[in-house]
């Protein structure tokens, strides 16, 4: 784990959410590749913060999926089998059909601009070419439109619960299609289907795009 000698060592050692901030972005950036063990006293000592601090955000990247602790073995980056991909994007399919019928109706001028701004946003990043990580959260910050806007609590935290994962298997796509971020004509079309007058399309869409991403990322997993 060379990679973590390039962290700068975080002052306050009570953040957790610093700490999680920083490991997740060495997982999701792919410095830290899948399958690789963490070791905590390592880790704690390169981060400059202490075991307990620690313990708890590696607690948080356990729970979201990021890492696996095995027990009698340690912690592992998760690795991807091409199934991981297969119940990720299955599910996420269906989660953001199912925020387009909660949403449809609540399309108004404002929440229309919003998802123009979002994703002008976007495609700004993505010319600027320099930052590929914040280009995914962008692109990410796209998607969250229409769960916000569903307004469905539960929805909302679930699909909340799912983009650290799809934050590090959209860096694995990037890596699939060789190229350092989205395309920018990637969302063209989801964005003017979002805005425009039939859901059937929608959601077609939808089913169409994300078995795009899936196939040419599961491409490069090995089977499993």
């Amino acid at each position: 784990m060379a990679t973590l000698v390039k962290l700068k060592p975080i002052v306050d050692e009570t953040r957790r959410g610093q700490i999680v901030r920083h490991l997740r972005q060495l997982i999701v950036n792919g410095n830290v590749q899948p399958g690789e063990r963490l070791t905590e006293t390592r880790l704690a000592d390169q981060l400059g913060v202490s075991r307990a601090p620690l313990r708890e955000a590696i607690r948080d990247l356990v729970e979201s999926g990021l890492v696996e602790s095995l027990p009698y073995k340690g912690l592992f980056v998760r690795s991807v089998t091409r199934q991981d991909l297969e119940e990720l994007y299955s599910l996420r399919t269906a989660l953001e059909q199912f925020a387009f019928q909660q949403c449809w109706s609540k399309r108004d001028s404002n929440a229309r601009a919003d998802l123009e701004q979002r994703h002008a946003d976007l495609l700004s990043e993505i010319d600027r070419n320099e930052d590929t990580e914040r280009a995914i959260e962008l692109e990410l910050h796209l998607h969250d439109w229409c769960y916000e806007l569903a307004g469905h609590a539960l929805l909302q935290k679930t699909w909340s619960q799912m983009k650290p994962n799809l934050q590090f298997y959209f860096t694995l796509h990037q890596r699939a299609h060789n190229r350092a971020g989205p395309l920018r004509q990637g969302h063209e079309v989801y964005v003017t289907c979002a805005l425009g007058d039939s859901l059937v399309a929608m959601q077609n869409h939808l089913d169409l795009h994300m078995r795009q991403g899936l196939e040419a990322t599961k491409m490069h997993l090995p089977a499993g």
